[in-house]
């Protein structure tokens, strides 16, 4: 079966899919297995999808669209489960922008209910040049390895209580700054469900090299997958020239993302450096220092967030030991901040 995409979603970017593609209606039920599908309905919220490029388009009703099978777990959006089987006609659900397909469990008020999809079936990739055999498609395909033998360099970890806690401000802020003072930074985000959108705010930003998991093949990571695919990244990145790499993880360091398991690990504690704490609220604050210090044997060195918006919160931070600064209204006393923690652990930085 041959249809025309009118859309294609971020999370199949490995492929480089083309606008007319054929379909299997053998489809595998793995994460990562790239299916067309076709909307049904209208929404007026949440109702974009974001290209290979990182450019949102409005779906419609009758849209086909590519994505990858997932699932999703956000606080702040829906909660989708990797459907069990699949086949052609199946109405799963958009769990996010990035192309994320799975049956919905539930949802936040603000993002209304998903999008249905109507499946139809799973592309076909044909690498052999004049094959008539294809295989199907998933997003492991062209994804990265990882690079055992790539030098470690320094990380800062940007990890946050919740979403929308300020991590990608704080991230970008930092690439800002680290990239004036003549360092190259790579920039990763390692948790979360496929969206290419954080980390194109990094390159803006500055940032030489940008990598998250979904390149390493994933279109959603959980406790199970989250560290191998960090040091993946993370070494992807490293042997690309970066002086050090600011690493973003999404969700917060309760949610289901597998934010934990990165920082427990010891490996990955090696290559982290610097740790900034993003928080909504002083509670928040302190069970996060808290967490940090009981469960990972981390101390925190930077917060920023919400929680830091004015001098009232701020000085609150402060009066716990720990220093702090707002991203977003004082970006570069922040990028100063980790740029003194950080700078021990660098080389003399490039001329600009």
């Amino acid at each position: 079966m041959r249809v025309y995409l009118d859309k294609i979603a971020s999370v199949t970017r490995n492929l480089q899919l083309g606008r007319r593609v054929t379909l299997t209606s053998e489809i595998e039920g793995r994460p990562g297995a790239v299916v067309a599908g076709r909307i049904r309905g209208e929404k007026s919220v949440y109702n974009q999808l974001e290209d290979i490029h990182g450019r949102m388009s409005v779906l419609h009703d009758g849209d086909v669209i590519a994505g990858a099978l997932g699932h999703r777990s956000a606080l702040q959006g829906y909660e989708g489960v990797m459907p069990k089987s699949v086949k052609p006609g199946d109405a799963l659900h958009l769990l996010n922008a990035g192309g994320v397909i799975g049956t919905a469990l539930s949802a936040s008020p603000d993002v209304g209910k998903p999008f249905e999809v109507e499946v139809l079936g799973q592309v076909l990739l044909f690498t052999e040049f004049g094959s008539r055999v294809g295989q199907p498609a998933s997003i492991e395909s062209g994804a990265i390895k990882g690079q055992p033998n790539a030098p470690r360099v320094p990380v800062i970890f940007v990890a946050g209580t919740c979403m929308n806690a300020g991590k990608t401000h704080a991230a970008c802020a930092l690439v800002r700054r680290l990239a004036q003072e003549g360092f190259r930074v790579g920039g990763a985000k390692l948790t979360g469900v496929s969206l290419l959108r954080d980390i194109l705010s990094m390159q803006d930003y500055g940032a030489e090299a940008i990598l998250d998991f979904t390149d390493a093949g994933v279109p959603c990571t959980g406790p199970e997958t989250s560290a191998h695919i960090a040091r993946v990244v993370l070494s992807e990145l490293a042997s690309r020239a970066v002086d050090l790499i600011i690493a973003e993880t999404g969700d917060g360091i309760m949610g289901e993302y597998g934010v934990q398991t990165i920082l427990a690990d010891r490996e990955l504690q090696a290559w982290a450096k610097v740790l900034v704490l993003c928080a909504n609220d002083p509670v928040g604050v302190v069970g996060a220092l808290r967490h940090f210090r009981e469960a990972f044997g981390l101390e925190v060195d930077v917060v920023t967030g919400p929680a830091t918006d004015n001098r009232v919160g701020t000085r609150f931070v402060e009066s716990l030991g720990v220093p702090a600064s707002n991203a977003r209204t004082n970006a570069k006393r922040l990028g100063d901040l980790v740029l003194e923690k950080i700078r021990p652990h660098l080389g003399a930085p490039h001329a600009n």
